[in-house]
Order: structure tokens, then sequence, then C-alpha cells
């Protein structure tokens, strides 16, 4: 059984190395059709606006308006946005400006300390839930339905005085690396509108990569927050296993390792908000982080890799040449910083893709996207050659990923329990050599982002991904740049279990040194 499943992926392999190639060659590119920023509120980090609205420099209700104003102007290429609170967003920016401007300076220390973030506004994938917006996720049985309760951490969120301002895109429950749906249409890349934005937090992506979102707010399975940050030229980190709520979010399971594998967390375009944002979506958990003992740089150690060697190279998707130089820049940049690196080879990756497929499979209670209790198989089939020609009311790569499930990737049990205890094996030795001071960098994806209706082929490239929400450690996407198309590239650095610290660390470094988010359009500042 596995070795058909292996031969699968083999063929797999070169029909995506196929496909990609002949949609490079032949699919034009299709710039932006919105403007460049023109408002210069627009290119401003977290901390710098915080700063600005203690010291009474500008006003949230200014602040929300340009992120409205943004959104309304890149949306209609985007196709980023299901629905939105703008009106309310604007009276709780009144209302932060209120709160400000009757305090003295003494008060307002106090007033930002027990809201860190007042004024501030966010976007919000649709699956994470955002109270009175839609909750559909794609799927045609919960056409609108609105969300109950905002999730934890949105509570959170707003708790620190963070202001939502909308729900964004997300494929049928979550399922896709496309965020391409029946009833939404397509969420395009803001670099190439003829190409994906990612998946599933794809309309984050799209909408950050635009210059749209001050910080988007997005959930990770399978590389769902680093898949489309990368497509999009952001910084995205999926923490450490388990460590933030996912509650309220949407297909959800009582599953224990649910909440073990599928984590929340940041996108945005700065690097240096990334802490800052991680720390109050954690509240008090964020001890476990332990921000307050910090690694120097001249300390920490990188493990670097980006392919695969020999035989194993067929298993898996080559990573494009201009990937494995932006890893390879990196390294160099820090060996040269006086920081100790080391090239190692991805055998302990081999069976990545199979340890990950299996594990998904295994987790109960997820819905079907038939909204039946218990789906035919033949049901599912049928569905899935009905889409091949646009009749299923579903899309393709959540059908295909249900039948996966329901026949557990097409792996025995005997075969499971083998890749389960490869797995352990794998994440004590990965333990064992990141430490608390080790960090790992590796290809996030092998392609900049592809042409839609190609993601069920590119599924091949999951491996890398899905290993660490598996395995439960942190992993922050890092842009290095533009490609020969002008598409957006990088990595992913992983660090052990609660070292995001180390993760976030090493992405400001890179962010000062390589300059991260590059803008889709030159920008047009008015003065």
């Amino acid at each position: 059984m596995v070795f058909i499943v292996r031969t699968l992926f083999v063929v797999g392999n070169i029909i995506c190395f196929i496909v990609n190639t002949l949609v490079n060659w032949f699919l034009p590119r299709k710039p932006p059709t919105y403007p460049p920023i023109q408002d210069a509120l627009l290119l401003k980090s977290v901390g710098e606006l915080v700063v600005e609205l203690r010291q009474r420099k500008i006003t949230s209700e200014q602040l929300v308006q340009a992120y409205i104003t943004r959104i309304q102007a890149v949306n209609e290429s985007l196709n980023a946005v299901l629905d939105h609170r703008f009106e309310q967003a604007i009276k709780e920016a009144q209302h932060a400006d209120s709160l400000i401007a009757k305090t003295n300076d003494e008060q307002l220390i106090a007033l930002f300390r027990r809201y860190p973030l007042l004024g501030i506004p966010f976007t919000v994938k649709e699956s994470a839930g955002v109270k009175g917006l839609s909750f559909v996720v794609g799927n045609i049985h919960r056409m609108n339905v609105k969300c109950e309760r905002d999730n934890e951490i949105v509570e959170r969120l707003r708790s620190a005085g963070c202001i939502p301002l909308l729900v964004s895109a997300n494929p049928e429950l979550c399922m896709s690396y496309e965020t391409n749906t029946i009833m939404n249409g397509k969420c395009r890349n803001p670099y190439d509108l003829n190409r994906v934005s990612g998946g599933s937090s794809g309309g984050e992506g799209a909408l950050n990569g635009a210059g749209a979102s001050l910080f988007g707010f997005g959930s990770d399975i399978g590389g769902s927050i680093r898949l489309p940050s990368m497509f999009c030229g952001v910084y995205g980190h999926k923490p450490t296993g388990g460590f933030l709520s996912v509650k309220g979010s949407f297909p959800y399971s009582d599953d224990p390792n649910f909440a073990q594998f599928l984590a929340s967390g940041p996108i945005t375009r700065f690097a240096r908000d990334l802490p800052i944002l991680l720390q109050v979506m954690a509240g008090e958990d964020v001890k476990k982080l332990r921000f307050d003992e910090p690694v120097p740089l001249k300390n920490i150690k990188i493990y670097y890799a980006h392919s695969f060697d020999g035989l194993a190279a067929l298993l898996h998707q080559p990573t494009d040449h201009a990937i494995q130089v932006a890893i390879i820049r990196a390294a160099k940049y820090f060996e040269k910083c006086g920081v100790t690196t080391e090239h190692i080879k991805l055998d302990k990756f081999v069976h990545a893709r199979e340890i990950g497929l299996r594990a998904l499979t295994e987790l109960k209670g997820i819905p079907s996207i038939t909204n039946l209790a218990e789906p035919k198989i033949e049901t599912l089939f049928w569905q899935l050659i009905l889409s091949l020609f646009g009749r299923s009311p579903h899309n393709r790569d959540a059908i295909f990923m249900e039948l996966m499930s329901m026949k557990k990737s097409y792996i025995s049990d005997g075969k499971a329990k083998e890749f389960h205890a490869e797995r352990e094996v794998v994440r004590a030795e990965l333990v064992k050599m990141l430490g608390d001071n080790g960090v790992l960098f590796l290809p996030t994806f092998p392609t900049s982002a592809f042409a839609f209706h190609t993601s069920t082929f590119n599924l091949v490239g999951v491996d890398l991904m899905l290993m660490f929400n598996i395995l439960g450690f942190p992993a922050t996407h890092v842009p290095m740049g533009l490609d020969h198309r002008g598409l957006p590239i990088g990595f992913q650095v992983v660090a052990a279990p609660y070292q995001d610290k180390l993760c976030l660390q090493i992405a400001g470094e890179l962010e000062a040194a390589f300059g991260g988010w590059v803008p889709p359009l030159k920008h047009d500042i008015k003065t």
C-alpha cells in the first residue's frame, strides 16, 4: 500500500513539475490593477503607531479610516473580503480617541498599560470567527451563517484595544492551498492577479501583501499561515503547537490532537511587530515563551537545508533555485555576523508527507463538506468527478482531502504505527539538535505562487510545512524579496517547542538586513 502511495507521489511530482513549468512559460503575468499606497500611515508598524497614538500625533479614527480606504481600493482586484464591520470600527476608533483625549499624561500611561494596542485595526480570517460577521467558510450548507461569538484570540486582541475591520477569504472548510470557492470565487495574489494568494489564510495573505491590513489573524494546520505569507511576500508565524487557543474556529474538533496540530497566529508586513502581537495573543501564557530571557545573536546556531538529495528527491517537489539562493544568502549573512551555521541533509524528513497526512486523517470529529454525519465514499467520488467539470457545489481540494481522510491516506494501520514511531524519533532528534538556541532554515514551499486550479497537483509540496504542525514546533515564514517573475519568495525559520522567540528574533534580523516586505507597486505618498 505504501509503495502505491509513493508511486503516486512520484507521478504527482512529475505532473506538478510539468504543470508548473507550462504555467510559468505560457501564463501571462497580470500586474496589480489597484493603486499604489498613497497614505504614509499605511507604512508604519504597530509599534510605531502605538507610540504616535500615545503621543496624540494621530487618532485611531484616522488610522482606521486609512485602512478602510485602502481595503476598498484593493478589494475589487483581490476579492479578499467576505464581510466587514467598517461602521462599527469607526465608532470603536472614535471611542478609543475619546479615552485618549480625556486623560492626562500620567493616566495615559495607565490606559495603554491596560489596553496596549488601543485603537489599532486588524483583519481576521473568516474561519477564525468574529461575532456578527460571516462564518460560512466556503460551504454551501452554511450559507448565511453568522458567527455567534468572537474566537478566543480575537476576543483577547479586542480586550487589548484592537479593532477588527473584517473577515477575509478562505477555501471551503480551509481544505486547500488555493483560496477559490464556488460561493465567493478567486482570492487573487497581490503581485500577479493570475495566481493564487495561497491557503487557507489566503485573504489575509492578499490584504497584508497589498498593504491593506496592519496585521492579520489566521490559522495553520498544514501551512495555512506560512504559505499565504510566502505567496504574498509577508511574515507569518505558526506558534508552538497548542500554545494559542483555537476555540471559536471552524472547522473544530474535540480530538485532543486537533488543538496541537492547528495553530492560531499573526500575519504582518513587519517582522518587528511579531513579538508584540504574539505577546498580546498569548496573554498570561506568554511566560511559557520566556521573552524576558533573550538569547544573544552570537549564541544562536543555525542549521539550514534547501532540497532533498538522491532517490529521496524523486519523492519531493524540487525547490526553486531562487528559494535555495535565499536560504544560502541568509545563512552566509549570519556567518559574517559571527553566528555558527551548518548545512544539513533533509534525510530526517523523507517520510514527512506520509507522517503528516496520516496524522491529519486520524483526527476525529472533523465535519464533512457534505453536511452528512456519515457520507458515503461513492458520494464523494461522484462529487470529485463533477468538480472536474465545475458541476459540484464543493471545491475539488476539499473533496479530495475528505476522501484521503476516509481512506486514511491509503496507509495501512501497521505502517501508520511505524510512521508514528518515526515521528517521535524525529521529534526527539530535532529537540536535541535545536535545544534552546538553535534554529532551522527550510523552504516554506518549493515554488513561488502557482496558478489557479493547480493546487491539487501542488499538494505534493506540503511536507515541510505540515511536518512542523504534527511535531508542534514553531515556524515563521520570512520574505526574502522577489523572483525573476516578480513573485515573492522566502523560507521558514523553525525552532524547538516554546522557543518561538528565536524564530521571531531571526525574522527581525533578516528584515533589518534584507528589507522584508517588498510592495507590489512603488508607493506614491501624497504629502
